[in-house]
């Protein structure tokens, strides 16, 4: 929940005043310079109608996420328009002009970090300081923020650890999440989506590779080269590995024989579901549950 700015501790100069509301948290605000990372400050903020930044420098490295509202950012000479599920990065010596719209005020996740592996981080989940890109799951990156903003404002004794940490968790989940920002790419990323989407949904009884195809309109090579590109697995493996998250679920209930689960999953030979269970998780489903 954000709270009324200025509520909590006194926020450093380079904040804008222009907020409204705003869940923030503060660390060490003069890191050692040998730290390879030191997440310094982060939070949530919902900004005024008047909200502007005009920045020719900024003392750290920064990512922040649009979770609702409009705007625009303009890094390095390149103008995005902001909105839900846009995210965006700068860092030493980068000028950041950011303005939100007065009718859709922006309401932003942000960390801002330093360190001698802050730079490489950001070049880690293709996100360089100066640039813009789009994520297509915002609500799992937000839930990452919201994690981090918890665990800073414990102030414990290991919160500035976990807060590291978490970092490089939020930027191994905008490298998984990050999407085409326009034009026939993101159409194209609009397509895997849907695909992926419908899987998802209808796993259970999706069977075989042509029967995604038919049912999302598509060519089967067409599909596939859109996982390639959009995912690190085949549209095929997505399903198997679905499906037998599911057998494992179901192995776990007590008195569960293989062959039931194994028909219950839409295989008529048990062996052949070992196999593909055997292919996913590295372990017969015999070896699986006697780990419980």
């Amino acid at each position: 929940m954000l709270k009324p700015a200025g509520r909590s501790a006194t926020p450093p100069a380079f904040f804008s005043p222009q907020v409204a509301e705003a869940r923030r948290f503060y660390q060490d605000l003069n890191p050692p310079k040998d730290r390879p990372l030191a997440v310094v400050c982060g939070g949530c903020e919902r900004c005024a109608p008047d909200y502007v930044i005009q920045r020719a420098n900024f003392p750290f490295y920064a990512i922040e996420l649009v979770a609702r509202g409009k705007g625009t950012v303009r890094l390095q000479g390149h103008e995005y328009a902001l909105h839900p599920g846009r995210i965006f990065s700068y860092g030493p010596h980068i000028r950041q002009d950011i303005a939100t719209d007065p009718a859709e005020p922006l309401v932003k996740y942000f960390v801002d970090f330093a360190g001698s592996q802050a730079a490489d981080l950001l070049q880690t989940c293709q996100l360089p300081a100066g640039h813009a890109a789009q994520v297509f799951a915002p609500n799992e990156v937000e839930a990452v923020f919201d994690e981090l903003i918890r665990n800073g404002l414990k102030n414990t004794p290991h919160s500035a650890g976990i807060c590291v940490k978490l970092l490089e968790y939020l930027a191994l989940k905008i490298t998984e999440s990050l999407a085409p920002l326009e034009g026939v790419e993101s159409q194209a990323f609009a397509t895997y989506q849907h695909c992926r989407q419908h899987i998802q949904e209808h796993f259970a009884r999706l069977r075989t590779l042509a029967q995604i195809a038919q049912e999302c309109h598509l060519d089967a090579a067409y599909l596939c080269r859109l996982f390639r590109r959009y995912d690190h697995q085949s549209p095929y493996q997505y399903l198997l590995r679905l499906r037998m998250n599911l057998a494992a679920e179901q192995l776990h209930q007590p008195g569960a024989l293989v062959k039931q689960v194994a028909e219950q999953t839409g295989f008529d030979d048990p062996f052949h579901f070992s196999r593909a269970f055997k292919s996913v998780f590295g372990l017969s489903p015999d070896a699986f549950r006697r780990l419980r």
